[in-house]
């Protein structure tokens, strides 16, 4: 098969694959495709050729391979896919085939051809929105107490349907629950001569009602209690009810009924897409009886109908941005599938922690304060921020997590919040990894004609406390305790390429490395210096 191209959509990045090898793309300097974008992995995806296409395998990358928008593990693209390395788009562009001979249209073989003449079957005009008012007639007509207008019965539910579409797209516009509850009542004045309009919402735990909008015509400053006997029945029968008289319906004797001077009402539950009742849209009048037709009734029953997708429709706004604030959160400090896996558990994390073993792990950069004096602030973000995502990405790899940047220091934690069994082994890992990773850095850093850094790893094990601190907008997952300032003591004694570990560390590791045993660390508050190892490169 001939080659195959991939083509960036978004810059001049651009590789070619043959038959010869399969080459690894990844943001790691040491790839056979490096794509320097922190949405990449180090070690993101393989690609090779095959008879049938580019083969792709993704190799486990934190923000995921797609062809065609498709997330995938394993999968085949053609000529024209696009394949997308977490957020890089590439295009595959095969060899152009060799074109086909053409069949000889009927006008080369001597036949002639007239085209069809385009015809119009029907022209029909689409107006654009209309506001609302426009839509209600001044007053009702007729018995009904909906305001639409019509001679016949035909045109009233021409404009009928004509209202109930507008009020969808006016419900549409608004995601907010609490403000459109308020638009719903304000429709629902607009749309229909009512005394009084009231929406209760089922509560979730309990599964009882409770008024979160009421509003009376009349006086603008009350609203009204929605008689029990009336809400109640609407919910758990899941009937539409009109009463004509409801002081002498035998339906509902509630003393509330008498103490509301309800006359006429109507009341329908708001059925969720399940079939589970969301809550109840309650109208009435007081000063007359019989006042509501059928016809009121149905269009309350359609009206309320496009007013639970709505409320359907916000809530689920709401769920997901409240999932996208605790997601971006812990973004910050998991890998990207590990920060999904807590989001998920949003209600379970709680404010406060408990007391945990956990592994301590900081590294720093040895001497860059004298470092940075020989560059400019960009030199020194462009530098720090490469650094940190590659450091940060090897730390997610092994999965750890992140706690926080302290200048140029990192710190970071395993077995918090998720524990695993051998999370001392995954630490010791990462900090060997991380050395590897700087100095592939170093050999790309010094072919740009930049400096060259070294950094010191200290790690240790013990109880701390681990948990969330901050607000419900706002967490910040940390552990507190002395394994900390023991974790960060250590990392301060490393020098340039150094690993220093702690007994309580080594004991932990299941198939600890070859380490040399150093002076033992006096550290403030203890009383006995603290035995230290260096690993052996």
């Amino acid at each position: 098969m001939g080659a195959i191209k991939l083509l960036s959509t978004l810059g001049e990045q651009s590789f070619e694959l043959t038959d010869a090898r399969t080459l690894v793309v990844g943001r790691a300097v040491t790839s056979d495709v490096p794509i320097y974008d922190p949405t990449v992995s180090r070690r993101h995806a393989e690609l090779s050729l095959t008879p049938r296409g580019v083969h792709v395998v993704d190799l486990g990358s934190s923000n995921g391979t797609y062809i065609n928008g498709t997330k995938m593990k394993d999968g085949i693209a053609v000529d024209g896919d696009v394949v997308t390395f977490g957020k890089v788009p590439f295009k595959v562009v095969a060899e152009t085939p060799p074109a086909r001979q053409a069949m000889p249209s009927q006008a080369a073989r001597g036949f002639a051809v007239s085209a069809p003449e385009p015809t119009i079957v029907r022209q029909v005009p689409v107006s654009g929105p209309r506001d609302l008012d426009e839509r209600v007639a001044a007053r009702p007509s007729g018995a009904s107490q909906l305001r639409v207008e019509g001679l016949s019965v035909n045109e009233r539910q021409a404009q009928k349907l004509e209202l109930l579409l507008e009020i969808s797209k006016e419900l549409s516009k608004q995601q907010d629950v609490d403000l459109l509850l308020e638009k719903v009542v304000d429709i629902t004045f607009k749309v229909m001569s009512v005394d009084r309009v009231s929406i209760l919402m089922l509560e979730g735990g309990s599964g009882e009602l409770v008024p979160r909008v009421s509003r009376n015509r009349l006086d603008e400053s009350g609203g009204t209690r929605v008689p029990r006997s009336i809400a109640r029945r609407a919910v758990e029968e899941r009937v539409a009810i009109l009463t004509d008289n409801a002081a002498a319906d035998d339906r509902f004797k509630g003393r509330s009924i008498v103490t509301q001077s309800v006359r006429s009402a109507m009341c329908t539950p708001l059925m969720g897409s399940d079939g589970h009742v969301l809550g109840i849209l309650y109208v009435d009048n007081m000063t007359a009886t019989n006042s509501f037709s059928d016809e009121d009734l149905e269009f309350l029953i359609a009206f309320s109908g496009i007013a639970a997708v709505a409320i359907e429709n916000g809530r689920l706004t709401e769920r997901v941005r409240r999932e996208a604030v605790v997601l971006s959160n812990f973004q910050r400090y998991f890998a990207p599938d590990l920060a999904q896996q807590i989001a998920g558990q949003a209600e379970e994390i709680q404010l406060g922690g408990t007391k945990r073993p956990v592994v301590i792990f900081f590294s720093d950069i040895r001497g860059f304060t004298t470092l940075s004096e020989h560059m400019n602030p960009d030199e020194i973000a462009s530098l720090l921020t490469e650094y940190f995502t590659e450091m940060v990405e090897v730390v997610f790899e092994h999965g750890g997590t992140l706690d926080k940047f302290m200048g140029d220091a990192i710190m970071a934690l395993w077995g918090a919040p998720i524990t695993h069994g051998d999370d001392a082994d995954r630490a010791m890992r990462c900090a060997i990894e991380q050395q590897h990773v700087l100095e592939a850095l170093n050999q790309k850093w010094e072919g740009e004609g930049r400096h060259r850094m070294q950094i010191g790893i200290g790690i240790t094990f013990g109880e701390v406390f681990a948990g969330n601190i901050g607000s419900d907008r706002r967490l910040e997952y940390t552990v507190i305790g002395d394994a900390v300032n023991t974790a960060s003591r250590l990392c301060s004694k490393a020098g340039g390429g150094q690993i220093l570990i702690s007994e309580p560390f080594y004991r932990a590791l299941t198939t600890p490395p070859e380490v040399e045993p150093l002076e033992p660390l006096q550290l403030k508050g203890k009383t006995r210096a603290v035995p230290v190892y260096r690993l052996k490169r």
